[in-house]
């Protein structure tokens, strides 16, 4: 099976998201219009499809300033799709994307049990330079 690099996504796309969104712990009440928004407000959406069908069974995004930081977020693959590349290829697409050339670090989260995959594009959480916060939104000043 060939598979394709897309930037834009149609209605069923959106809706295959959608579906991708729903296998993960983080993402599985997110909603089309929701999704949609997010997308509109991502610097970067990258998805792999199937390139006769044209479905969705790869994503991810990045949020960034272009030169400083990016932060990679989503990054998802069906799981009848895992397994053949295909989370490497998104991570490869995203790492040398054009526009992102200039950044000096990118940033993701993840799992423990992922670092390992992770550390194969050159990611560590052994610098001992950052620390990951959260904040949920609802604080008052």
């Amino acid at each position: 099976m060939s598979y394709e690099i897309i930037e834009q996504f149609n209605a069923d796309q959106i809706q295959d998201l959608r579906e991708l969104y729903k296998l993960s712990w983080w993402g599985n009440d997110r909603e089309i219009p929701d999704i949609k928004i997010m997308l509109d407000n991502s610097d970067i959406n990258l998805g792999i499809c199937e390139k006769q069908s044209q479905k969705l069974v790869g994503f991810t995004r990045v949020l960034t300033d272009y030169i400083y930081r990016a932060t990679l977020w989503d990054v998802m693959v069906a799981p009848n799709y895992q397994k053949q590349g295909l989370g490497s290829q998104l991570m490869n697409e995203i790492l040398h994307h054009s526009k992102l050339k200039n950044v000096e670090v990118f940033i993701l989260i993840c799992l423990p049990d992922m670092i390992p995959y992770y550390e194969k594009f050159g990611f560590t959480n052994h610098d001992g330079k950052y620390q990951f916060m959260t904040c949920d939104g609802t604080v008052s000043y």
